[in-house]
């Protein structure tokens, strides 16, 4: 691609007729449309197709019943929504997806591609505007539109005016669930709470030039006893106008109260309809609790602290709906910890403290995500897809919405995650693990030089991260680097960057190292691998083993093991462990290159959830083999139980 498109043609691949005439309709006006036909031979889709959409002064939408149940469509219209250059239309009647619905959207399920037709011709000025274009003089008179430029929001943490200086939660709790409040009550775009954070006292005067924001939420809180006093103040970051300001003397059981008042008033401000969610008031114990339990990290200590503090509250207030939501997430992320054979009780009671929260709220999203994280990792994808619709179809919360995106790849879905995972990045530019996900999201599709630079800045800004460096280090293996492998392995680095822990790591990069060199021992591949251990198939082993050219040996295992624990103790934890994300990889595609993949993903419900839902994974044009038929052969193959 040598220049910018004036358009980005989004659609669903069977709707090709209608896009063409779409396609053609623009082209005869002058406009430069992009749509995927246009790919060159040899072309790698995934990087030239996300080029074209960020680079596209517009981006059409074309919404019809089979776009809107399509992930990747979704997808790069909330691309185009965030970045300011959506042009949606519906080209069939259709309910259109609910973070859309209140967006402008053109009707032209009547157009058959009358160039005179007065709705097209509105439609077309419209493109035309967002392109920057003038008409060209065709004796029609464009649509006057008035258009208001679309507010960027950040949310300033509090200043804690208190006089205990550990009053400073409150403050900061204040904060958060004004702009959570915001996030799911209004449609307005949020700088991500990890971001807009990390301004404070006087530091809050570079927040609108580094964030980028258009409007800036600012405030204190001053807490004494059982009242709370706190002001608030919305400014154009342009004019530095005080658009709105106020203060509430006000009981701390009044809080919920105040915040939904605060959040509606800054809605009202930025002409934005504005919902309360807001379930019954806790007292000031309880709410002090539940703010205090809001998770810092993803620490399974931390997790089980914050459990012991918010129990003895929900005690207290057994219908404190956000209260029973915060603690399911919790616990839900604690079990990871968990040998599997003590889960199933804790399972049992995180999904009935989930059920407690959601039974009020419906759209609690933190009882939903502690539902998703408790189905297990495979074998249940039905089940979790219904959650994952849940969780998409709730405005902000994009602290926990990184695990849409991972179960997204499990399922093949790996360009929709990434767009996913760019989209929460941009959102929260400064969040290091939102960078890291944009990162992996890169990764996943082979493209390591924009993972790399990624996470290079990454370990510039915070040099002691490990974990970051050995992800860095697997992105140049894959990539083949090995002059660059050569200096990050040096004495020095590794005295920085200790190999302890990332054993697995290291040993893999030797062994892409070894097969490119032609020196590959596939006894001591296996072994590196530990392929050849007693222990049930771990995806990510095989995946990594077809890679090294081992591709029958990664198949035998992959249908004969067993998958999943045995609970005998030396199972992998954690929240990713037995999850099949590598196995889609689009730098990994030799095991699922071979037809007998499809035996492999019917063990672990795979096929079942790509029959049952027809949203189909990437490789399901790729393959050569006929990936669909193959899957119709095994629909009533029997599914591998996850714990037995």
């Amino acid at each position: 691609m040598n220049a910018a498109p004036d358009i980005f043609l989004s659609y669903n691949r069977e709707d090709q007729a209608v896009a063409k005439r779409y396609a053609d309709a623009f082209a005869a006006e002058g406009l430069d449309v992009w749509w995927d036909t246009a790919l060159r031979s040899g072309e790698a889709y995934d990087e030239v197709t996300e080029a074209a959409l960020r680079a596209a002064k517009a981006v059409v939408v074309l919404w019809s019943p089979r776009s809107v149940v399509s992930r990747w469509v979704r997808a790069e219209a909330t691309i185009a929504d965030r970045r300011k250059t959506l042009v949606p239309v519906t080209i069939e009647p259709c309910e259109r997806p609910i973070m859309f619905e209140l967006t402008q959207t053109a009707e032209l399920s009547h157009w058959t591609g009358d160039a005179g037709d007065a709705a097209w011709l509105g439609f077309l000025d419209d493109v035309r505007r967002v392109v920057g274009r003038e008409a060209p003089q065709t004796g029609h008179t464009p649509k006057p539109v008035a258009v208001a430029s679309e507010p960027i929001l950040a949310v300033l943490p509090f200043d804690n005016q208190s006089n205990d200086a550990d009053m400073q939660f409150f403050s900061d709790g204040v904060s958060e669930e004004i702009l959570l409040r915001l996030s799911r009550g209004a449609q307005i775009k949020i700088i991500g709470r990890t971001s807009s954070f990390q301004f404070r006292g006087e530091r809050k005067a570079e927040a609108a030039s580094l964030l980028k924001c258009s409007h800036i939420l600012d405030g204190s809180v001053r807490r004494s006893g059982e009242r709370a006093r706190i002001s608030a103040h919305l400014a154009e970051t342009s004019t530095k106008t005080t658009l709105w300001s106020d203060r509430y003397d006000r009981t701390l059981e009044d809080t919920f109260a105040v915040q939904d008042e605060i959040a509606e008033q800054i809605a009202t401000a930025l002409d934005r309809a504005f919902t309360s969610f807001s379930t019954k008031p806790a007292d000031s114990e309880v709410y002090d609790r539940y703010l205090r339990a809001s998770p810092e990290t993803f620490r399974t200590d931390e997790m089980k602290q914050k459990i012991m503090l918010l129990e003895p509250a929900l005690e207290r207030q057994p219908d404190f709906a956000e209260g029973w939501g915060r603690l399911a997430y919790l616990r839900a992320f604690a079990h990871f910890s968990d040998p599997y054979r003590d889960r199933p009780g804790v399972i049992a009671r995180a999904n009935a403290e989930a059920d407690r929260a959601l039974s009020a709220d419906p759209l609690n999203a933190e009882a939903l995500v502690a539902k998703f994280l408790l189905v297990p990792p495979f074998g249940s994808y039905l089940e979790a897809d219904a959650l994952i619709e849940r969780i998409q179809a709730i405005s902000g919360y994009d602290s926990i919405k990184f695990f849409v995106g991972a179960f997204l790849v499990c399922v093949g879905r790996v360009r929709e995650a990434s767009l996913l995972n760019d989209s929460l990045f941009e959102a929260d530019p400064l969040n290091g693990f939102f960078c890291h996900r944009a990162a992996v999201g890169k990764m996943s599709l082979g493209q390591y030089d924009a993972a790399i630079r990624l996470y290079e800045g990454l370990i510039a800004r915070s040099p002691d991260m490990h974990f970051i460096f050995w992800t860095m280090v697997r992105a140049y293996a894959l990539k083949g680097d090995w002059a660059k492998l050569d200096q990050l392995m040096s004495p020095e680095m590794l005295a920085r960057h200790p190999v302890a822990g990332f054993e697995e790591t290291a040993r893999l990069a030797e062994l892409l190292r070894a097969r490119d060199q032609g020196a590959l021992d596939r006894t001591q591949a296996l072994e590196g691998l530990q392929m050849n251990s007693g222990s049930g198939a771990d995806s990510a082993q095989l995946a990594y083993a077809a890679h090294l050219g081992l591709v029958d040996e990664a198949l035998e295992r992959a249908l004969n093991a067993r998958h999943g624990p045995v609970g005998d103790g030396s199972d992998v934890m954690g929240v990713d462990a037995y999850r099949p994300a590598l196995l889609f990889w689009h730098g990994l595609p030799e095991l699922r290159s071979d037809p007998r993949f499809i035996a492999y993903a019917a063990r672990l419900g795979l096929v079942e959830y790509w029959l049952a839902t027809r949203k189909w994974p990437d490789c399901a044009d790729e393959t050569p083999y006929d990936f669909r038929a193959e899957c119709e052969k095994y629909r009533d193959y029997p599914k591998d139980p996850f714990f037995a």
